[in-house]
């Protein structure tokens, strides 16, 4: 064996031996529950949608009302989830590494991704007649701009590019930063997350206004606060496994019951809604959404075997790839268990996410023997 194959398979193995098994298990409870909210959301478009809740919700009875509620709410901590297993692998980034170092290794494995699937997403609609040759055209002509009409779920990715962008800047303070400065900066992330319900009840707060976005806590604001959160946990926080568990379940079961219930007490069946208005406390930087979501991610980081089992860490490694395809699946299979096997709206639900998640990881598996798969799926 020469040197290079040997310097090869070292760093396979090297690879091999940091996956952390609790985050593999995040990853794809994460990307099953971005099915989970998606499959609900064709439970609560405006009338004669068939596609994602849009700008305006309807709720056709109280059974979507309820297991609307239920299912999207509880799968809210899904993206927030992806945010804090990204930081918690990969901010600070390592001191040997330069800026440019991190980009080129990050932005090479989701990029060309995601532009092959936002090509997709604007152009194989066509062949079943979901959009037009204008629309192509103009998702075409704005890959650099927007994701596609039919790629709804592809704004994650952006979020994600910027939380990136900024690992590095922020990396130096998290290396220095002491627990109490951390906890201070968590403090304020908290405090922003009230904004939505402020600006809901009190109207706009702390400097906003028509031509001024940036409030006063702005830079302590969204997807940003996660990631100390993620450090904080990894580095600083030092509860033993049982009290990490009981504090995640308390404070996951917490922020389910006040993500569940603010839909459903807004959400009166047969009245057009306004979907931001409803879905208020919704949105992934909320003070119930962070609960949530770090609730699970403490009871998750309770598991302590070494190697998840393989199909975990199969589905886990096809979970960008995964979340990508998906649209696709999920559009038939609302047709099938909303048409010719229609079911009761809790079980549909569920049927619908499950037959999406699985024939889009076995689409994924299949695409990952090709030659250039990370291309394509980033595995």
């Amino acid at each position: 064996m020469n040197l290079v194959s040997l310097q090869a398979l070292t760093l396979k193995e090297e690879k091999k031996m940091k996956r952390i098994a609790f985050l593999d298990y995040i990853r794809v409870f994460a990307c099953f529950l971005v099915i989970l909210v998606h499959a609900s959301e064709n439970f609560y478009g405006a009338p004669g949608s068939t596609d994602l809740a849009g700008p305006q919700s309807f709720l056709a009875n109280e059974a979507d009302r309820l297991w609307v509620s239920i299912y999207d709410g509880f799968a809210r901590m899904s993206v927030p989830l992806f945010m804090i297993v990204s930081a918690y692998l990969l901010a600070p980034m390592k001191e040997n590494q330069t800026s440019w170092q991190f980009y080129l290794h990050r932005f090479t494995r989701i990029l060309p991704p995601m532009l092959f699937f936002m090509i997709l997403y604007s152009t194989l609609p066509m062949l079943w007649g979901q959009i037009d040759s204008a629309t192509s055209l103009k998702d075409l002509s704005r890959l650099f701009l927007n994701f596609p009409t039919l790629a709804g779920h592809l704004w994650f990715m952006y979020p994600l590019i910027s939380i990136y962008l900024f690992i590095p800047i922020i990396s130096p303070w998290l290396n220095k930063a002491t627990p109490r400065e951390e906890r201070f900066f968590i403090g304020l992330f908290l405090l922003s997350t009230c904004i939505p319900f402020l600006n809901r009840w009190a109207g706009e707060v702390w400097g906003q206004c028509f031509w001024n976005n940036y409030h006063m806590l702005w830079y302590f604001s969204g997807y940003l606060g996660y990631l100390v959160l993620a450090h904080y946990i990894r580095v600083h926080l030092t509860w033993d496994k049982r009290k990490k568990f009981l504090i995640g379940l308390f404070s996951m079961i917490t922020g389910a019951i006040i993500t569940i219930y603010s839909f459903y007490i807004q959400a009166i069946p047969g009245v057009l809604h306004s979907t931001p208005v409803i879905e208020v406390a919704w949105a992934f930087c909320t003070p119930n959404c962070v609960l949530l979501t770090a609730g699970a991610f403490l009871m998750f980081s309770c598991i302590t075997r070494e190697v998840a089992p393989r199909i975990i860490t199969d589905l886990s490694q096809l979970s960008f790839g995964i979340f990508l395809i998906h649209i696709f699946w999920l559009g038939f299979w609302v047709s099938i268990f909303k048409g010719p096997w229609a079911m009761p709206t809790g079980i549909a639900i569920p049927c619908i996410s499950i037959t999406t998640f699985i024939c889009s990881y076995l689409s994924c598996k299949i695409i990952s023997y090709l030659p250039g798969s990370k291309w394509m799926i980033g595995a």
